[in-house]
């Protein structure tokens, strides 16, 4: 009786683990903190990302001090203007610039040429803006509490509107940034394109100034974008309840605020979708 031996495994026949495939999940949140990283090798968008909001929340609020009614002061309407600006900064202006700045030094085209899903890219960019927001936010509230007086929500229900307005507009100038991110040419012509564009947005939107102050047809033309709307939303969850007769609206028209916001977040998610270039040549 003889018997048989099973012959040692080779590197041909011997069963190599599968390598462990990421979920999508972990993919984004890996992009998300690498773009964190690479923000914060930047130091001049890290300053101009923070410390413009802060700047402009001082010279104003101590240029303005007076009382717009008895219950309100000017430095709390400003705040709710300054957030909004800082919204529309940190989403649409930051992105509108950094992407074709990516896109002409072939970084998009690598990040294409790779197995990654191509919405990692997006999310990753998504996660900076909601980070980099949020601290800028925490940031405001702490100046304007300890140097101004400018009293927070204290009631449930305006922190629940202060968040809705906030993510609903943070994700509307995300998406319209990289959507207009199509048609700049260039990275090099991209800030002189979207900046006088968005300074101009933020004078005739109520941020620096009371927006019943503002020429009508001004406020027309103010009323189609999405600054208007999100500096309106932010003083319904920071100002008194009644200071709402004082709006243009005469209230704070949460409907409209709402509608405004996911029409312009529909319409940059299906531009950036179809036309969202990878490549200069694209």
């Amino acid at each position: 009786m003889t018997e048989t031996t099973t012959p040692p495994a080779t590197a041909a026949t011997a069963q190599t683990p599968a390598p462990r495939r990421r979920s999508l999940v972990s993919l984004c949140l890996r992009q998300g903190r690498m773009e964190l990283r690479q923000f914060a090798r930047q130091r001049e968008s890290m300053i101009f990302t923070f410390c413009f909001p802060l700047i402009m929340f001082t010279v104003f609020g101590s240029a303005f001090s007076q009382r717009l009614t008895p219950d309100v002061q000017f430095t709390q309407y400003l705040l709710a203007g300054i957030v909004a600006s800082g919204l529309m900064s940190t989403g649409f202006q930051s992105l509108a610039i950094t992407v074709p700045i990516e896109r002409d030094n072939l970084a998009l085209k690598r990040f294409a040429g790779t197995p990654m899903p191509r919405t990692v890219y997006f999310a990753g960019k998504i996660i900076l803006v909601v980070a980099t927001s949020a601290a800028q936010i925490t940031l405001l509230f702490l100046i304007a509490g300890l140097c101004y007086g400018v009293p927070l929500p204290t009631s449930p229900a305006r922190w629940l509107t202060f968040a809705w307005v906030g993510i609903l507009g943070c994700a509307a100038c995300a998406t319209v940034g990289i959507a207009l991110s199509n048609l700049i040419r260039s990275g090099r012509s991209a800030s002189a394109v979207v900046a006088p564009f968005a300074v101009l947005l933020q004078f005739i939107s109520g941020v620096y100034f009371v927006y019943g102050n503002v020429p009508g047809w001004l406020r027309y033309v103010a009323e189609l974008f999405p600054v208007k709307w999100m500096a309106q939303g932010m003083r319904s969850a920071l100002l008194p309840d009644s200071f709402a007769s004082q709006e243009v609206g005469g209230g704070w028209q949460h409907p409209q605020t709402a509608l405004v916001l996911a029409a312009w977040l529909l319409l940059g998610i299906l531009f950036a979708a179809r036309r969202f270039r990878w490549s200069s040549d694209g």
